[in-house]
């Protein structure tokens, strides 16, 4: 059978299946996934763990030999092998068939065989081996946790750790730790030491984030808004040297940037700036910079550094040849000064 990580709990509340097979890139439902069916299968006396790596001396035999054998130390066992990204080979496919086999014929196993590695190819799913693994087990595909799925998984998190958050408090977290849920979390249980059941508002969670690194995200977008290009230049530098991935500053940017291009439109058509601010939830104290930010930037300015970013989240991903902090100072350049970046190549080193 297939599920979703969100079901993982349901399904446990059965009898547990022999086979799991957990695939994807999202690191904090394979931890938890992992931890959770390994946790509960020791409750139901499956005390020995027996862990395999792939690797180039990786020999499928083991595997087949330990499934097998009467073990010393408990007669329940698990079994895990971590694929990492590798393919499976001719051997592997043979002695994990054959597993499928016995346990098709034995029925319920004393053995419980977990597979994990990272996202599957469209085709491995559909494969003979696989289906085999599947029809006997659970399949649990991983999927990145992002818009309406990241924001579900967040309601559930601080539902279980008892954490009050308004709406905005909950759109800051996910601005500043967007793509890096196991950290998000960790965050979460600190904030519920901190706050307790105390209601926790977006600035409480501001100050704290601030507090935590000499610069955030959110002072970079502080700035860009005052125009103070030279702090924004300082503040990329000092990112970068903290270790800040550059698609977070990416992610946020663009999130920004799209606000602030729907609002001078609004603003060229006619709309009231009062009316604006209380549609898009600009907080008092922030409103003199959206303020400056508004007058500042044209609309063809910001459409080119809605672009420019676009292609700097491009050239991030398909080239290690660039600076990405470079190219992110560049788009803070081009929402006011769009008129001498567009003579500028952003893939630079192949325009001298």
């Amino acid at each position: 059978m297939r599920i979703y990580h969100s079901q993982l709990q349901k399904q446990l509340a059965k009898p547990l299946l022999p086979v799991w097979l957990i695939f994807g890139d999202e690191p904090w439902q394979k931890n938890n996934a992992l931890d959770t069916i390994k946790q509960l299968a020791q409750q139901q006396g499956y005390e020995e763990l027996i862990r395999f790596t792939l690797d180039d001396r990786f020999d499928w035999n083991e595997v087949y030999q330990e499934y097998q054998s009467l073990s010393l130390f408990s007669a329940l066992r698990i079994i895990e092998v971590d694929l990492g990204s590798s393919k499976l080979d001719a051997k592997g496919i043979q002695i994990l068939t054959e597993i499928s086999e016995f346990i098709q014929q034995q029925g319920q196993s004393d053995v419980l065989l977990i597979l994990h590695g990272a996202k599957l190819d469209a085709s491995t799913p559909r494969k003979k081996w696989f289906k085999a693994l599947e029809s006997i087990g659970c399949y649990i595909p991983l999927y990145e946790l992002e818009g309406k799925g990241l924001s579900i998984w967040l309601n559930q998190q601080c539902q279980q750790l008892g954490l009050k958050l308004d709406a905005q408090a909950q759109n800051l977290l996910i601005d500043f730790f967007a793509g890096n849920t196991p950290t998000l979390q960790q965050e979460l249980q600190k904030i519920s030491i901190l706050f307790g059941q105390q209601f926790i508002r977006a600035e409480d969670i501001e100050q704290l984030l601030i507090k935590q690194a000499k610069f955030t995200p959110f002072q970079l977008i502080d700035a860009l808004l005052a125009g103070d290009l030279s702090q924004c230049m300082n503040m990329l530098t000092q990112l970068k040297h903290e270790g800040t991935a550059s698609g977070q500053l990416i992610w946020v940017l663009h999130k920004e940037i799209k606000q602030l291009e729907a609002m001078q439109k609004q603003l060229q058509q006619g709309a009231l700036i009062n009316d604006v601010y209380k549609e898009y939830k600009v907080w008092e104290k922030k409103k003199p910079l959206y303020q400056k930010a508004l007058q500042g930037m044209s609309l063809a300015n910001i459409k080119q550094a809605k672009q420019r970013l676009a292609k700097t989240d491009l050239i991030s991903k398909t080239s290690s040849d660039f600076d990405d902090y470079i190219l992110l100072a560049d788009v803070c350049m081009t929402l006011y000064y769009g008129q001498v970046t567009r003579n500028l190549a952003l893939d630079y080193e192949y325009h001298t």
